[in-house]
């Protein structure tokens, strides 16, 4: 390593950001770049640690110390090269990955992690500022095409990958415009669209056809991809969201989180929301069900949009203020985080359950819920109760559901392809050939193993395309 004491004498340094009362007054990024020299530090403090865990860590295996060692040194162009040896799309990550990769630091058994995904932030910024990342089209051309349903980020890396080894790659995205998730899931303030706008113009520059407003199995059939093209890719999303049933569901004001932040997004670009569907926190008390990103991310929302007051519950009990390392290292632990959005502004509850809607002339007006207590049953299992007499009410004019995903719709394109899903009503598809039930189709990222991460999402994105890529040709130059 280039300083091998650098991990005793520098202190862990991360990311400074703009005070939560400016931030929320719009949906810009707010967090502030570091110098340089600032990131040379911070990149010092990996250790010379013979068994780098963090390989394990990150799901795309960015290759961390090397990368590190590089911005120490200055060496910002190689460094860049390594990391995109590994990830296609490192300033998504970046932003938004939570760094598995930095519970995983070695450095952080006995101390604070190395800052790594600052670090993989900043070298993809430099590469765009420099102008060191350009299309990469294929030199030969191989004739075979590939239609590639979903434009998320699993999409996006298999179209890339394919497209760079001289497939005609077509990406199908019901949207407007291509990104998915990444564009009309994920606000503003944590992933400016810009940003997934010059990766898209990059891959069209290689070669790769976007048909946006396009819904496979709607707009086109899906026997016409299968007529029309040698494999096929289901990259789409898990977008069958988890409902809570209880009374009052029907209430108006009660919606699920999705539509909400897509509206917001669609907002971002200009477009007009039809006001009959339209779904805003401005001047309203807004309770948020569900205690993970989904759910962090409306309440970032709401307040920008000016909500009087923001609840977050959260059925599970409250996590502990820090792991047991000894127990917990290097997976990833339970523990209490707290997001930049339940930062601006938010009340907390765990060990909640809803149990009815109240509302008065048709719209929600508050929530009963009651308080649980988790124990733990003879087989170990995690089991709750509720506690008795702790029945209460809160006052809510809008209700957002942010409590997961369950699978993707199969209603449309999975239903007419008539390809298997597995127990949990995924795309039924191993890790090594990515293949389905139905020959030359293939599924990777949330359509096959779930809600998860972008960063799994790219993963398996890459990896489908190594697959798909055998398929045609035999073998495959692409890594896995």
């Amino acid at each position: 390593m280039g300083k091998p004491t650098g991990f005793i004498e520098i202190e862990r340094q991360g990311l400074s950001s703009l005070p939560p009362a400016e931030r929320i007054s719009n949906y810009q990024e707010f967090t502030l770049p570091p110098e340089d020299e600032v990131l040379a530090e911070q990149a010092a403090r990996c250790m010379d640690c013979g068994i780098p865990f963090c390989h394990q860590g990150c799901p795309v295996n960015n290759i961390i110390p090397d990368w590190n060692d590089l911005v120490y040194r200055g060496e910002w162009r190689r460094a860049l090269e390594v990391l995109h040896s590994t990830n296609n799309f490192p300033e998504f990550t970046g932003r938004i990955c939570p760094a598995p990769c930095e519970e995983s630091c070695t450095l952080n058994i006995t101390d604070q992690p190395v800052t790594i995904k600052n670090v993989e932030r900043s070298i993809a910024e430099h590469g765009w500022r420099e102008g060191w990342i350009t299309p990469e089209p294929a030199q030969d051309k191989t004739g075979k095409t590939v239609a590639v349903v979903g434009s998320g980020p699993a999409g996006l890396a298999c179209a890339q990958q394919l497209a760079r080894v001289g497939h005609e790659v077509t990406v199908f995205e019901k949207s407007g415009n291509p990104g998915g998730l990444l564009r009309y899931g994920i606000p503003d303030f944590k992933l400016e669209k810009h940003i997934v706008e010059r990766r898209i113009d990059q891959m069209c520059k290689e070669g790769v056809t976007f048909r946006t407003d396009c819904h496979v199995g709607v707009d086109v059939a899906a026997a016409e991809l299968m007529a029309d093209f040698d494999a096929v890719v289901l990259a789409g999303g898990s977008e069958k969201p988890r409902d809570l049933e209880v009374p009052g569901r029907d209430l108006d004001g009660v919606h699920f989180a999705m539509p909400f932040l897509n509206q917001q997004n669609l907002r971002n670009e200009g477009k007009a929301i039809d006001q009959a569907q339209a779904i805003s926190a401005e001047g309203k008390h807004v309770v948020v069900i569900g205690g993970g990103d989904t759910g962090s991310d409306c309440i970032g929302t709401s307040n920008r949009q000016g909500a009087l007051s923001v609840t977050q519950l959260e059925i599970l009990a409250k996590p502990p203020e820090m792991e047991d390392k000894a127990l917990t290292w290097p997976d990833w632990p339970l523990k209490l985080r707290t997001s930049s959005s339940q930062e601006e502004g938010c009340e907390r509850d765990w060990s909640i359950a809803t149990k009815r809607f109240e509302g008065e002339d048709g719209h929600v007006t508050g929530i009963e819920i009651v308080r649980l207590e988790w124990e733990t049953d003879e087989a170990g299992r995690m089991t709750m109760k509720e506690v008795e007499d702790s029945e209460t009410r809160l006052k809510a004019d809008l209700v957002l559901l942010a409590m997961g995903f369950l699978h993707p719709v199969a209603e449309g394109l999975l239903a007419d392809l008539g390809v298997g899903l597995d127990g949990r009503g995924n795309v039924a598809a191993d890790t090594d050939s990515y293949g389905t039930s139905l020959d030359k189709v293939f599924a990777a990222g949330d359509m096959r193993r779930g809600q998860s991460l972008v960063v799994w999402a790219i993963r398996e994105g890459r990896q489908c395309a190594r697959a798909v890529d055998e398929y045609l040709m035999g073998r495959s130059d692409l890594p896995r």
